[in-house]
This record gives C-alpha cells, sequence and structure tokens, in this order.
C-alpha cells in the first residue's frame, strides 16, 4: 500500500470554471480519508484526477515515491468502484471480477484463487455463476468492490459507491466497507455527499466547498471544533442552529442577545469574544444541546429562552423539536420521552458551554 499526495491541485474545465483549486493534502499508508461536500463541491473532480480519469489543470499528484500526473490511468496500481457499479451485463461475477486480472494476462491459477478469496471476504461466494441483472444492488456494490480487491491495488478510490442503495442497505455497506479496511489494511479515499458517511467511516474527513478544503481532521475534531460556519452547519445530523445578534456586557458577564433571545457566555469565552462586544455576531448551538426545562432539575435563568412548539417529528429513541422564538427558528433533539404538543410554549435552557461563534462577515470561528 502506499501515501498519496496532492500538491498545489488545480482543474479548471472551459469556460474558465475552477472546479478544483489549490488543493494539497497527504493520505497515510493505510488511512481511510473520506472527501465530503454538497454537490459541486470539486470531490469527485479531485478523486478522478488521482485516479488519471481527469486531466490536471495545475500541480501534482504522488502515489508512493512516484508522480503520476503523465502516468495512464491503468498503470497507476490503483483501484476505483463507481457509484453505478459499472459491471459487465453479459459476464459473470467471476468474469466481471477476474476481467482486469485477464487482460494482463495472470496464470488461471492465480486468477481462480484471488476471485474466490476476494468473493469470501465479501460473502458473495455462492453468487459467482450469477449475472448483474439475477442480482440486488448490494450484491452488485459488492461485485464492484470484489472487483477492486482482486487486483490488490496500492490504492482503492470510492466515488459514492453507496448513493444508489436503500437506507438500509447504505448503513450495512458502510459497516462493511469499515471492516474490510480493517482486514485489507489498505488505503482508501472515499467521496460522499452524505455527512453520516463520513462520520461513520472515515479516519480523518476532508470537507470542501467550491473546489477548496475548508477543514480536515479527524470525526470528532471536526464535529466539535469546525473551524467555520460552513463546517460548522454542514457536518451534524440536524444542522447545527445560527442566530444573528450582538455581544453585549452587563455587570461584568458578556450576554448574546437577539430580539427577545438573551444567554449569558461561559466565563471561558470571554478573552477571544470580548473584542465583539456591541458588534454583530453569529451565535452557533447544536441540537443536542437544547433542552426542556422540564427535565432540568438546576437550569440557570441566564441561559433560558421562551420558544414555541412549530412542529414535532419522533424518531424513536429521540425527538426532534421545530421551535420558535421571537424572530429564530431552532432545531432540538431531546429525549423520546419529551414530546410537546404543537403550539405549546416552554422554555429552553442552552447549554453554553458547547456553544460556537463566528464572525459576522468572514464566518471563521472565533471560539
Amino acid at each position: 500500500m502506499a501515501q498519496v499526495s496532492l500538491r498545489d491541485l488545480k482543474k479548471v474545465f472551459p469556460g474558465n470554471v475552477v472546479a478544483v483549486d489549490s488543493v494539497s493534502l497527504g493520505i497515510e499508508n493505510k488511512e481511510f480519508l473520506v472527501i465530503v461536500g454538497p454537490s459541486g463541491c470539486g470531490k469527485s473532480t479531485t478523486l478522478r484526477m488521482i485516479a488519471g480519469l481527469e486531466t490536471i489543470t495545475e500541480g501534482e499528484v504522488w502515489i508512493g515515491n512516484k508522480m503520476v500526473n503523465d502516468i495512464p490511468a491503468k498503470d497507476r496500481d490503483i483501484a476505483m468502484v463507481f457509484q453505478n457499479y459499472a459491471l459487465y451485463p453479459h459476464m459473470t461475477v467471476y468474469e466481471n471480477m477476474s476481467f482486469a486480472l485477464r487482460l494482463r494476462k495472470f496464470p488461471k491459477s492465480d486468477i481462480d484463487q484471488r476471485v474466490k478469496e476476494a468473493a469470501e471476504i465479501l460473502g458473495i461466494g455462492k453468487l459467482l455463476n450469477r449475472r448483474p441483472r439475477e442480482l440486488s444492488g448490494g450484491q452488485r456494490q459488492r461485485v464492484a468492490v470484489g472487483r477492486a480487491i482482486v487486483r490488490k491495488p496500492m490504492v482503492f478510490l470510492f466515488d459514492e459507491p453507496l448513493s444508489n442503495l436503500d437506507a438500509k442497505m447504505r448503513v450495512q455497506m458502510r459497516t462493511e466497507l469499515n471492516k474490510l479496511h480493517i482486514k485489507l489494511q489498505s488505503t482508501m479515499i472515499y467521496v460522499t455527499h452524505d455527512q453520516t458517511e463520513a462520520m461513520t467511516m472515515g479516519d480523518r474527513i476532508v470537507v470542501m466547498k467550491d473546489g477548496v478544503i475548508q477543514q480536515v481532521a479527524d470525526p470528532i475534531a471536526l464535529y466539535d471544533k469546525p473551524v467555520n460556519k460552513f463546517v460548522a452547519g454542514f457536518i451534524g445530523s440536524p444542522p447545527m442552529n445560527f442566530i444573528d445578534g450582538k455581544i453585549i456586557k452587563k455587570d461584568g458577564k458578556l450576554y448574546f442577545t437577539e430580539d427577545g433571545f438573551k444567554v449569558k457566555l461561559v466565563e471561558d469565552m470571554y478573552k477571544k469574544i470580548t473584542p465583539y462586544e456591541g458588534k454583530e455576531i453569529t451565535f452557533g448551538l447544536r441540537p443536542e444541546d437544547i433542552y426542556d426545562k422540564l427535565f432540568v432539575s438546576d437550569a440557570s435563568q441566564d441561559n433560558m429562552v421562551k420558544a414555541v412548539v412549530e412542529m414535532v417529528e419522533p424518531m424513536g429513541a429521540e425527538v426532534f423539536l421545530y421551535i420558535k422564538t421571537n424572530r429564530s427558528s431552532l432545531i432540538a433533539r431531546v429525549g423520546g420521552h419529551d414530546k410537546p404538543e404543537v403550539g405549546q410554549d416552554m422554555e429552553l435552557v442552552l447549554d453554553m458551554s458547547n456553544a460556537h461563534f463566528f464572525d459576522k462577515n468572514t464566518e471563521e470561528s472565533i471560539v
């Protein structure tokens, strides 16, 4: 297996459309790296440049100790798994998985061994004589992964491989791909627009927007310490709540205030927030850090706001509450036992120790 290094990578399409802009990134040997972002952010284009399926406008791609800019895709020692499986419909599962090895004139005994080993790993040993039309979506995806495994490449590339599967199968395949990574101890680069996939699969996550890397971190650091408002809002489901307001000072204490909304900051934040006193600022709080006062015994008045319930979404073990203060709409994620009625007045308790603040102009994180 190998390290992958992207150095000032840039892709410009006709019409001066910049799809990827100065991306520099190091992927460690045996790492599972996930690139995530909204549609059109440049994540798949980046992957295709690594694979050799897209020409590079500027910059360098290194796999191991070799720059591969001018090396054809077939000679880069990578294997790519696509969103649409890309299986040959007239071939059996065995023939699909062995196709690349047969092109390379591998001995029949080696081909047979590799295909059967991969089929056993993926649990598709009984499907080797079937054709793609006889398989479910999940089985087709396993065959596509198996076709990559038999090649024993230096790097595996995955381009949104689970997006065509139903919700239950996506969860199952996520688990199987994680197990596969542990078993193969290989370098894997995985592209998705689904932040849940990213959070549950990646050793590290790269968040992209408009062709630019916004943040690279492990899942917990990305969730707890987003570097800007975009990352904070993109990572997490339901997304982080944002409210625009001002920082004011009263009796030596700092408060965030918006029409009908006033909460006290924890003292640990004072040093970084003080320069914003009297200025516009964006306050952010995740849904799980908002509680119904009825279930908080020691709530402080400084951390409470009045709200009205607009919608209730029971999710089983938890409930999503869509609530409104005077001017702001919020989402709270509470326990399954907490089910207020639509239109009901309620008092909310905010866990200000987990609050985030962002510069109104730059959208960069302050705390």
